[in-house]
């Protein structure tokens, strides 16, 4: 599985914003210099961080962008499934967006080996993702704190 270039942007955006958490404002274009993100994708970016209500932004001379939830609350998982959806690599395994398989050979049957083995994968990319906060991912931190799941 692989995760888009919105999602790596995104998560090297927010090292910055976690960076500065608490204090004022950082611009978009310093966190596009320091990170090397193309300005005009950062912007898209960061509106939907914005929209999703894990950033805020603030016009002037001393403006920018500012990260309003504590990066101990904030998980990969969140950020991910914000900017890419779901984790799951195949929709019937989704627990956020599940989708029908209508052409699976198994829709009907009690067994599907393909979702007992994607569903496994899905829990193993969320236990990781949603298991490491803002927080922990600036640290360096190699063993997440435990959170109970939703």
């Amino acid at each position: 599985m692989k995760f888009s270039k919105k999602s790596e942007y995104g998560l090297r955006a927010l090292i910055e914003l976690t960076a500065v958490y608490g204090k004022d404002p950082i611009r978009r274009q310093q966190i596009a210099d320091r990170q090397h993100i193309p300005l005009v994708f950062l912007e898209q970016i960061l509106l939907a961080l914005k929209h999703a209500g894990l950033l805020a932004s603030t016009r002037g001379a001393s403006g920018g962008y500012a990260l309003i939830k504590p990066p101990s609350k904030v998980t990969l998982g969140q950020v991910i499934r914000i900017l890419d959806g779901p984790l799951a690599p195949i929709g019937c395994v989704s627990k956020t967006a599940y989708r029908k398989c209508d052409d699976c050979p198994y829709v009907k049957k009690a067994y599907c080996p393909l979702q007992e083995v994607m569903g496994g994968v899905r829990n193993a990319i969320a236990d990781i993702l949603d298991n490491h906060s803002l927080e922990d991912f600036i640290a360096g931190a190699r063993s997440p704190r435990k959170r109970s799941r939703k």
